[in-house]
């Protein structure tokens, strides 16, 4: 076999770039799957750091009946689609790779039906292959399936062959802890920043009283704006925009509880300089915003899953969960969510915890490293004022996994 043959690790690579070219863009989220955590690929090959590196993260996300090499969420440009998309939302893609295997061949058609299995689940679907490898045969076949086919030469250049129609799809929580990534609630790469809900609430309310939102903001609630502004879009209360920050309709309402609570949105902000620095939970020291932080706390998406694991939890007579047994619990029923919303996404958190197969490592979930702090410190402290959680999130330099209870407050 040629030096230049492409293996199949490389081959992804190069199409995930070439789909997926920000990490830092907005409304945009991949993960590849846990088999190519690898060191080594083929016979005695080592995967270049460089491929590893373009891969990273990984999880194992089941879509149709089995785990697509990646999937991601972006909207794609119009050379990778063959008519204009599907609604507003960034379509769910997925793709299935081949490269040279050590005998030569390269299995294009086979990954064309492994894709089109997923489109029960996905927007659009793709085949990443060689592009010396990529038949006449294979293209007719692909047309016929609606997967796109991306031809990938041994410089990397990424030619797509055959482009493939946007298609409507059900969801599941495997596929929608995917979506949520890309969305601004996602937990990838962002951080509340604060851990007390009343910073993110009083946003969108000084957005509406004041022009000058950061200065009535810092006067009175919070000096970290910024990231008071980060929580309030993170948690649905804004829009973030170029042209100015937007209230949602979440937001909007958060606005007319002040305004019927305080008189004006301006007398309510003011308000906010009795509960600086307090350490009581929120929901104590005023029981009617801590409410209303109750509600916009449980409209993040995660929360509702969180709540009712925790209640099944509760009935298996699992009271107070540690951190570990939470996860482990989590992984059995929601593999993907858990990963997501608990495991740093980096390459040497996902590969200590996740096996090739997606299999959950146990022995890593007490090393506090591997965790999202977003998750564990934040979210949980949120979930504490809202009267939510019996105890508050810890800081990454003090979380101890196996003391770190996550039991609900009222269980039924």
């Amino acid at each position: 076999m040629a030096a230049e043959a492409l293996s199949e690790p490389q081959v992804l690579a190069h199409a995930k770039r070439r789909l997926f070219p920000e990490r830092d863009e907005s409304r945009s989220y991949a993960v590849v799957d846990t088999q190519f955590a690898t060191e080594t690929w083929r016979t005695n090959e080592r995967i270049p750091d460089g491929v590893r590196e373009a891969l990273a993260p990984f999880n194992h996300v089941r879509v149709g009946s089995g785990y697509p090499d990646l999937v991601g969420v972006r909207t794609l440009e119009n050379e990778l689609l063959s008519v204009d998309r599907l609604g507003d939302e960034p379509p769910l893609v997925v793709v299935e790779a081949k490269g040279y295997t050590d005998r030569g061949t390269v299995d294009v058609e086979g990954a064309l039906v492994q894709a089109h299995d997923r489109l029960g689940e996905a927007n659009a679907a793709y085949v990443a292959a060689p592009i010396d490898a990529i038949t006449q045969t294979a293209r007719t076949i692909a047309r016929e399936l609606n997967v796109g086919v991306l031809g990938v030469t041994p410089r990397g250049a990424v030619d797509p062959l055959e482009t493939p129609r946007i298609v409507g799809n059900r969801t599941t929580t495997e596929t929608t802890a995917i979506r949520l990534q890309a969305t601004a609630q996602g937990v990838a790469d962002r951080s509340f920043g604060l851990n007390h809900p009343k910073n993110y609430l009083a946003y969108p309310v000084s957005l509406y009283a004041a022009h000058d939102t950061e200065t009535l903001l810092a006067e009175h609630v919070v000096g970290a704006t910024a990231q008071a502004r980060t929580g309030a879009a993170f948690l649905g209360l804004i829009e973030t925009r170029p042209a100015g920050d937007r209230l949602t309709p979440l937001g909007r309402e958060v606005v007319r509880f002040a305004i019927e609570e305080h008189g004006s949105a301006r007398a309510a902000v003011e308000r906010f300089d009795d509960w600086k620095r307090s350490s009581r939970r929120f929901v104590d020291v005023a029981p009617r915003w801590g409410q209303l932080a109750r509600r916009v706390v449980f409209d993040y998406p995660a929360t509702e899953l969180l709540v009712e694991e925790l209640q099944r939890m509760y009935d298996d007579g699992i009271a107070e969960p540690t951190l570990p047994q939470l996860v482990t619990y989590l992984h059995e029923l929601h593999p993907t969510f858990a990963v997501e919303l608990f495991v740093r996404g980096t390459d040497r958190a996902r590969q200590r915890v996740l096996d090739e197969r997606g299999g959950l490592r146990r022995e890593p979930l007490t090393d506090p490293t591997i965790y999202h702090s977003p998750t564990t410190f934040q979210l949980k402290a949120m979930l504490y004022h809202a009267g939510i959680l019996t105890e508050r999130g810890a800081e990454p330099s003090r979380l101890v996994p196996e003391r770190d209870v996550w039991a609900l407050r009222s269980a039924i």
